[in-house]
């Protein structure tokens, strides 16, 4: 193998020019083979893809280890590595991760632990968040008999080919790789508290059951709460005929949407669209995973199957469709519409009949319309926070392919 073929990245610092290093991961590594004989340590760890090295209790919520016999596990410093032969989406050779929690802990023998020498620990850390070692995982390993475990010797897999730059270079793309991490964290955070915030003031905005005032809202209003039966408030709407529209399906997270634009090949005969039931702007649909996301909110027209059910308010001038979009999705009313259609199970559609007895509390217009556009701005808020996050994931993914070798 010609060591100087493609011994630079596609993208580094312009002071650094000199060829990185091939070296295998023996040259700069040692097995841990320390095992906790006295029962020394007490806290077993476990390497998670997603996660890293963290406490195995907080991983699965329970000791899965004898905590009283820990005599056979390795002991895993601070900056070991831990190579976890479990496969999974995110590590489909299996994770290799950097214990950073600053204190020492056991690990099962099941995992490979390494020290290493001579080498940024957080350089080599940020290298194992590529797939470039990968191909050599596959051309030396394979998943064995279990589907789940990646099986490699220990002899081949120290022999693992690693670029490496000069100690300056190494540190400066750790540091880069870290800010890049603290920028993620900090958007995550921020998307997290924004997300808690909602679910905070979902519950205090809206009356507990049997109430009619809410714990918060705005102090220009006073009133009262109003209950009534959703076939107060609602009518079933089934318009047919009109196939030239174009069919939507019903999706959680965007409401309703053209069938064409969700990515599936969902097959449908289109004689059959005739018995279509239109969906207009503002109405509802009730479709078939209601018991999970709630009523789809149709902000487009066209056509929709026969099997769902569409609703439309009796008097437009009295309801807003934002504040009705928070109610459909909300866990409360989930819970609700479960309590009303007994017997019903995911896959046969909810009725206006099963529908139309469920109790339903709400404000007058002007709150509603208030209530729909404070939520319909946090709701941009946390599309905001989660558009930064996916950018600086997607920037950090991208750097990751060009900047290593």
């Amino acid at each position: 193998m010609n060591n100087k073929k493609s011994s630079v990245p596609k993208l580094r610092f312009p002071e650094f020019t000199d060829a990185w290093e091939q070296r295998k991961l023996k040259d700069f590594s040692q097995k841990v083979i320390e095992k906790n004989v006295d029962n020394k340590y007490t806290e077993t760890l476990t390497n998670s893809a997603e996660f890293g090295i963290i406490n195995q209790r907080d991983f699965f919520d329970k000791d899965i280890s004898n905590a009283t016999n820990l005599t056979s596990y390795y002991i895993v410093q601070n900056n070991d590595f831990v190579y976890n032969p479990r496969i999974s989406n995110l590590a489909p050779v299996g994770p290799i991760k950097r214990n950073k929690l600053g204190r020492t802990g056991v690990m099962s023998p099941l995992y490979y632990v390494f020290r290493i020498t001579d080498v940024n620990p957080t350089f080599l850390e940020i290298f194992f968040e590529t797939s470039i070692w990968h191909r050599f995982m596959k051309e030396n390993g394979d998943s064995g008999a279990r589907s789940d475990r990646f099986a490699i010797k220990d002899s081949i897999f120290i022999e693992m080919p690693i670029y490496i730059p000069q100690s300056q270079e190494q540190q400066k793309i750790g540091s880069f790789f870290t800010a890049l991490d603290r920028l993620i964290t900090t958007h995550q955070r921020k998307l997290e508290n924004v997300k808690k915030l909602k679910k905070s003031l979902l519950q205090k905005m809206f009356p507990k059951n049997g109430q009619e005032f809410p714990e918060i809202r705005f102090p220009e209003f006073t009133d009262a709460w109003e209950q009534r039966k959703s076939k107060d408030i609602f009518i079933n709407v089934s318009e047919k005929g009109f196939s030239d529209l174009p069919v939507l399906s019903a999706s959680q997270e965007f409401g309703m949407v053209k069938r064409e634009e969700i990515g599936i090949d969902i097959k449908y005969d289109q004689k059959s669209t005739n018995t279509y039931k239109r969906v207009k702007v503002g109405q509802f649909v009730i479709h078939l995973r209601s018991f999970q996301g709630g009523f789809a909110w149709s902000d487009i027209e066209g056509i929709t199957s026969p099997a769902y059910t569409i609703i439309d308010f009796k008097n437009k001038e009295n309801h807003h469709p934002d504040f009705w979009k928070i109610i459909f999705s909300s866990s409360n009313f989930i819970k609700k519409l479960e309590t009303v259609t007994y017997g019903i199970r995911d896959g046969r559609s909810i009725s206006f009949s099963d529908f139309s007895n469920l109790l339903l509390t709400f404000p007058k217009i002007q709150e509603q319309q208030k209530i729909g556009s404070f939520f319909t701005a946090l709701d941009r808020l946390i599309t905001t926070h989660q558009r930064k996050l996916e950018n600086v994931k997607n920037l950090k993914k991208a750097l990751l392919q060009q900047m290593f070798v």
